[in-house]
């Protein structure tokens, strides 16, 4: 993460690789102004982060030194994200059971991942699925990439059963799905957002916000967020950024977030490289003064999922140690992951 001043210019975004343009009157425009180019040079402070990590699903890790054995079930293992996680989890020695949740349409298939057999258990047995894997691998931890309106009800049965979670997945009642683990005393590790440094800046974030709260009172804020055309429900790592921005003074409702989920303006608005478009994140936040003579702008930007899929596996290894430990505190973040300082 680099934090310069620099003097606005009507090209300052070409700067960075992927510039991302705000839409000036709709997202369905044909054309987009990136809103540094509305208005005379000024200066404004730019923070940015950015990160385009190989894919993992083309170019594997190299074996982990230390087999930990520790067994996970990743569910939605078909998934991109699923997969990712998988292959993340192999390398660093992780002990990836081959059972699954899946939707209907995949209920009793296997598929290869990995050079590994999964076989995928559909909603109707999915409880059974989970107490046999858990009978066959007592230390087992579950990584839930699933689907928004999956994780209240999946998180529901992790916790009957007791089996420790790692939730990635996005959506649900989030209030309702703490409630579930803190009132089952279950184990869990639950984060919308899984890259580690990305975590950090939200960590920052938050600190600024309880050290300075109303520091930007007055301000006008817009958000933009693009990501691959599968993601339904809005970023939750944007809901983060904006819960802070409402603690420093800003008035802004999550329902202004612009979402950018079409391809082609992705491609042609946002910056996305064309490789990318199946499975990228990239936010920005732009703050106006009430005058509007002062600007900031905030943006992280992540091309493949390997940055999600590395954390994922830091948040099972850091659980397992809780567990180990017999820790008291059971409700987890990946903030809580950082803290640790054992992350490889």
């Amino acid at each position: 993460m680099a934090t310069s001043i620099l003097k606005t210019t009507p090209n300052v975004f070409q700067r960075h690789q992927n510039p991302l343009a705000f839409v000036a009157n709709s997202i369905s425009a044909r054309t987009s102004v990136p809103i540094s180019q509305k208005r005379r040079s000024r200066s404004f402070a730019l923070v940015s982060m950015s990160a385009t990590p190989v894919e993992t699903s083309l170019v594997k890790s190299p074996p982990s030194s230390q087999n930990t054995g520790i067994p996970i079930m990743v569910n939605a293992c078909t998934g991109k994200m699923g997969k990712a996680v998988i292959n993340a989890g192999e390398a660093a020695g992780l002990n990836v059971v081959p059972v699954s949740f899946g939707c209907d349409e995949e209920s009793g298939q296997t598929f290869e991942i990995g050079g590994k057999e999964f076989l995928v258990h559909g909603p109707s047995d999915r409880e059974s699925a989970l107490v046999s894997a858990l009978e066959r691998y007592p230390n087992l931890i579950v990584v839930d990439y699933t689907v928004p309106n999956a994780v209240n009800g999946n998180a529901e049965l992790y916790c009957k059963v007791g089996v420790p979670f790692v939730m990635g997945t996005t959506g649900g009642d989030r209030d309702l799905l703490h409630k579930t683990v803190e009132d089952s005393k279950n184990y869990a590790v639950i984060s919308p957002q899984m890259g580690k440094q990305v975590v950090a800046f939200l960590a920052a974030m938050e600190i600024m916000a309880e050290q300075f709260p109303g520091a930007f009172s007055g301000y006008s804020l817009q958000v933009l967020e693009s990501h691959q055309a599968s993601k339904v429900d809005a970023s939750g790592t944007a809901k983060a950024v904006i819960s802070c921005f409402n603690k420093l003074g800003v008035s802004f409702d999550m329902d202004q977030i612009k979402l950018i989920r079409d391809p082609r303006q992705q491609l042609e608005m946002v910056g996305v490289p064309e490789e990318h478009l199946s499975g990228h994140a990239f936010h920005m936040y732009h703050l106006t003064s009430p005058d509007d003579t002062v600007s900031f702008e905030f943006q992280h930007n992540v091309c493949g999922r390997s940055i999600y899929a590395e954390g994922t596996v830091d948040a099972v290894l850091f659980l397992a140690k809780k567990i180990e430990a017999k820790d008291e505190k059971r409700l987890y973040n990946m903030i809580d992951v950082l803290r640790e300082g054992n992350m490889r």
